[in-house]
């Protein structure tokens, strides 16, 4: 990633709007059973809120169960177990029929854009699909002045209406992508690693359209990344999550300038080590094989991997607790 995302000043936070949560989830569990005795727990008891208006990030290391909350947060995943709300009305468990009016709410951009758009269907097809099936609009005219006007506002030519995907660029593609999410005007929009397929140059566009279409429209976004960069560049809070779990919830600039949980220490001395004594330390003990999300280790599930791990951490699981502007779950913020 470029200087130039590691070096952006941190997005001013829309306190105005941090009172109702816009999306709120309470211990969110999703297993995806393996036989009659196993399952993966990719998300384990996850709750938090988002606030209408700001950038949530959502970051850790592949495997870590980030997509999948982003997922079930748009219902596009039932959880297991726990509950959803939007807008103080549960969601979570409703039918389908009974879900339609939020779906419309709550839209995904995919990692892909190369593979989230049918080679098949033209431009004006792909953004007009979700106008289509909500049936938004009276009449084919109408549909079409609504595409051109998606079109017009991610920056994709208008005169590019008939063509195909195979047609345009990464970044283009990853354009329409947006416009197809915003045909139906949500309220908010799940950015699942949105600029990891492209290139540098071309991320830097891609969020700034991101940014200015949330200015310009109220969107909120759960921006899901592995890219400390990349997030520090647009987010308002950042969850930090390790094998299913919150690790670290807070302000964007406290998490990245004060980190309080080792795993979020670790992350952020992988991209631009602060101290290179304690960088050698973590490194070190931070070497082997990733606990398995299938049996997952008791107490604390960062615990192998800690070198600040006790006994404690072996027999009791930390919760999330206030810690200055953040929550973090670590028995070491008991202290």
């Amino acid at each position: 990633m470029s200087d130039a995302h590691a070096t952006s000043p941190t997005r001013e936070a829309p306190l105005e709007a941090l009172r109702e949560p816009l999306l709120e989830a309470r211990e969110l569990v999703k297993e995806f059973p393996l036989d009659r005795r196993r399952s993966v727990h990719a998300v384990s008891n996850v709750s938090l809120a988002v606030y209408a208006g700001e950038t949530l990030a959502v970051v850790g290391e592949s495997g870590c169960g980030k997509s999948t909350l982003g997922r079930m947060l748009i219902g596009a995943l039932p959880p297991t177990s726990g509950e959803l709300r939007f807008r103080g009305t549960t969601i979570s468990g409703l039918k389908e029929r009974d879900f339609a009016p939020y779906r419309r709410q709550l839209q995904l951009v995919f990692q892909d854009p190369y593979a989230s758009l049918d080679p098949r269907m033209k431009v004006r097809d792909l953004i007009a699909e979700p106008l289509v099936t909500h049936r938004v609009c009276a009449t084919k005219d109408e549909t079409t002045q609504r595409v051109l006007e998606l079109m017009s506002a991610v920056g994709i030519p208008q005169d590019y209406l008939n063509r195909y995907p195979h047609q345009f660029s990464g970044g283009q593609r990853q354009r329409i992508g947006i416009a197809r999410a915003l045909a139906l005007d949500p309220a908010l929009i799940v950015c699942d690693e949105p600029v990891s397929a492209l290139d540098v140059s071309v991320q830097n566009q891609i969020l700034n359209l991101l940014n200015e279409l949330q200015d310009a429209r109220g969107l909120t976004y759960l921006f899901i990344s592995h890219d400390l960069s990349v997030v520090r560049h647009i987010s308002d809070r950042v969850c930090v999550m390790f094998l299913g779990k919150v690790m670290e919830l807070g302000p964007t600039e406290e998490v990245f300038d004060a980190p309080r949980h080792p795993y979020t220490r670790f992350l952020l001395d992988a991209v631009q080590p602060p101290d290179p004594h304690r960088r050698g330390e973590e490194l070190r003990l931070l070497e082997g094989e990733p606990p398995s999300p299938v049996d997952p280790p008791s107490g604390c599930v960062f615990r192998t991997r800690c070198p600040y791990a006790t006994e404690r951490c072996a027999t009791e699981e930390p919760v999330l607790r206030a810690a200055g502007a953040s929550e973090v779950a670590c028995h070491r913020a008991d202290a």
